[in-house]
């Protein structure tokens, strides 16, 4: 038989081998004609559990714990080392991400694509996976030198989120003060990092933002850089923070060696517009910051959602709408500001609006921004076109009613000069209209703010006094979310936010604190004076408490309150309460009994 021609056909045990080994295969037998058996090998199973196709269902299974985990506790991975398979998931589903320089997260090796692929397309595991593709993809949050610069972002990421699921809020003392008023004034639109953090001037004096001096932790700056996420501190009291970026920017997306005929290619991004990948961006800080517990801020200033057909190829409306679900869903205070030279248009209005949430969600715009519902330049198209214009100017400007004047009167004399006529006036229509243009398009620069004001849709905050306005606002909305939470687990979540909240305000206006005036509500340290007092709605508390429990008991039995299954419903409680809680609880229950 030649060489070329010789093919494998089975590979076989022989009995004794098979006898060895055979809890590691799983084989067939073969009889020849010669009386020779023959134990032909199937699958190896191997030698060691759990180093076959039960490590990938293991696998499976960290993975499914690991993204449970991400909605119940706060998570975060720290890439120190190479990343593959599994442990790249697991980057991507604890959400939070830190990555070192040197380190990369991949799903395979760069030599085993090169033979899938049938020749030498990939050099390294960091062209795959390297900072470069994962920090500007949105799989890295952060990324750090070292392990010590990893251990220091953990430790102050850390710093920012309360120290269980549901605990308070980790406040410290401010690092500046609190009633300094914020120095950056925009000049032509608003700097983002500006606005939250400060800047240094041509002279190298620092001007103050709204939020608390060298507090500001950026992530996912490599991302869709036109909005801007992280996490700050105003007062101390940590939140977190989506920004816009108003200057165009440059999306670099690499070329793909795998393909021969990629390349790279840079596409502007223009300021203060949500593209596919900047509100993906925006709508996964938002689930992040919600998990995490902290309050947000949102210094809206977009013009709108860019709506071409490669945007909503790519999955514009999907990420706008989980923007509005993110919203919706929020469970800490909102604060919705459009800042200093800031506008807010549209459908970038309809996707922040209070009204998507409004037991959360509050909304304030500096004076000097704007918003409507269409650009101004979109907005002349419908309310006033060629047409309208025209009628405005033979209205307002004296010379083509001169000129309108001299027409209609040499058309009554029957004079010669009505052709002249007739184009002196075109030609000062022509001349006249840009001028009339340029004036409409003025006078739909200005917002509605003053309507939403009426309305109770919208609040105005200065420039200038926002940090200490804000600071004492969210210091009043974190404490009085604390008492609410507090009401609804006493209640055993039978209220809805705004009936816990009615009934603070009640329990607070029947207090001799708030001296029966209803304006006291609206008194920050008359509230936190009587809130910090437990023995002002104490037993409140507790007869919310003991309807709970009725509560619980009624649902025992097939009637409202089965008094046979009273035991045994009292019996199952105290098998719920903590051992240490048990006895003091049953020195109770004796009390009442007699």
């Amino acid at each position: 038989m030649n060489q070329a021609q010789r093919v494998v056909q089975y590979v076989y045990l022989t009995p004794e081998d098979h006898l060895r080994i055979s809890s590691s295969v799983i084989a067939h037998e073969l009889k020849l004609s010669n009386r020779e058996t023959r134990w032909i090998i199937d699958s190896i199973i191997g030698k060691e559990d759990g180093l076959g196709v039960e490590n990938l269902s293991g696998s499976g299974a960290i993975a499914s714990a690991y993204s449970r985990a991400y909605k119940e506790t706060f998570t975060l991975t720290y890439v120190t080392g190479r990343t593959v398979g599994i442990g790249a998931y697991l980057a991507r589903l604890g959400m939070r991400c830190i990555q070192r320089l040197d380190q990369p997260i991949i799903l395979t090796g760069f030599s085993a694509l090169n033979k899938l692929l049938g020749r030498e397309v990939y050099s390294s595991h960091m062209q795959l996976g390297g900072p470069k593709i994962m920090a500007t993809s949105g799989v890295v949050h952060l990324t750090v030198l070292d392990d010590l610069e990893g251990v220091s972002a953990i430790l102050k990421w850390l710093s920012y989120v309360p120290p269980y699921s549901g605990g308070p809020l980790p406040i410290l003392s401010p690092s500046d003060p609190l009633e300094r008023p914020v120095e950056y004034f925009p000049q032509n639109s608003c700097d983002p990092r500006g606005a939250i953090c400060g800047m240094l001037d041509g002279t190298g004096k620092w001007l103050g933002g709204i939020f608390d001096k060298d507090s500001f932790v950026e992530t996912l700056e490599g991302w869709a850089r036109t909005v801007v996420t992280g996490r700050a501190k105003l007062g101390g009291i940590p939140v977190g923070i989506v920004a816009v970026e108003t200057q165009t920017v440059m999306q670099i997306i690499p070329a793909d060696p795998g393909q021969l005929d990629s390349h790279e290619r840079v596409v502007p991004q223009a300021g203060q517009v949500w593209f596919p990948d900047s509100a993906s961006k925006t709508a996964q800080a938002l689930m992040d910051f919600n998990y995490e517990e902290l309050p947000l801020f949102i210094l809206a200033n977009w013009r709108g959602f860019s709506g071409g057909q490669r945007d909503l190829f790519e999955g514009i409306l999907q990420a706008g709408s989980t923007i509005v679900e993110n919203l919706r869903t929020y469970k800490q205070p909102v604060f919705v500001y459009i800042p200093m030279m800031g506008e807010l248009r549209g459908g970038a209005w309809v996707v922040v609006d209070s009204r998507i949430n409004s037991d959360h969600i509050e909304m304030y715009a500096e004076r000097t921004a704007k918003g409507n519902v269409l650009e101004p330049e979109g907005m002349i198209e419908i309310k006033f076109r060629t047409k309208e214009l025209l009628e405005c100017m033979g209205r307002l400007d004296q010379q083509l009613i001169n000129l309108k004047k001299k027409l209609q009167e040499a058309r009554s004399t029957g004079a010669h000069a009505t052709s002249e006529s007739s184009a002196a006036a075109e030609q000062a229509r022509r001349s006249s209209l840009p001028v009339y243009t340029q004036i409409a398009t003025k006078s739909l620069t200005t917002g509605y703010f003053t309507e939403m004001q009426r309305r109770g849709n919208q609040r105005s905050c200065d420039w200038n006094n926002c940090r200490s306005f804000f600071y004492k606002r969210l210091r009043r909305r974190v404490v009085e979310g604390s008492l609410i939470k507090t009401v609804k687990e006493a209640s055993g979540d039978q209220l809805s936010h705004k009936s816990a909240t009615n009934m603070i305000k009640k329990w607070f206006l029947d207090s001799k604190i708030a001296g029966g005036r209803e304006d006291a509500w609206a008194d920050d340290e008359r509230f936190f004076a009587w809130k910090d007092d437990l023995r002002n709605y104490e037993d409140k508390l507790q007869e919310l408490r003991v309807q709970k429990v009725l509560l619980q008991l009624s649902n025992i039995g097939d009637s409202p309150l089965d008094l046979r299954a009273l035991p045994q419903g009292l019996a199952a409680l105290l098998h719920k309460v903590e051992p240490s809680s048990r006895a003091q609880l049953v020195d109770e229950l004796r009390k009442v009994l007699g």
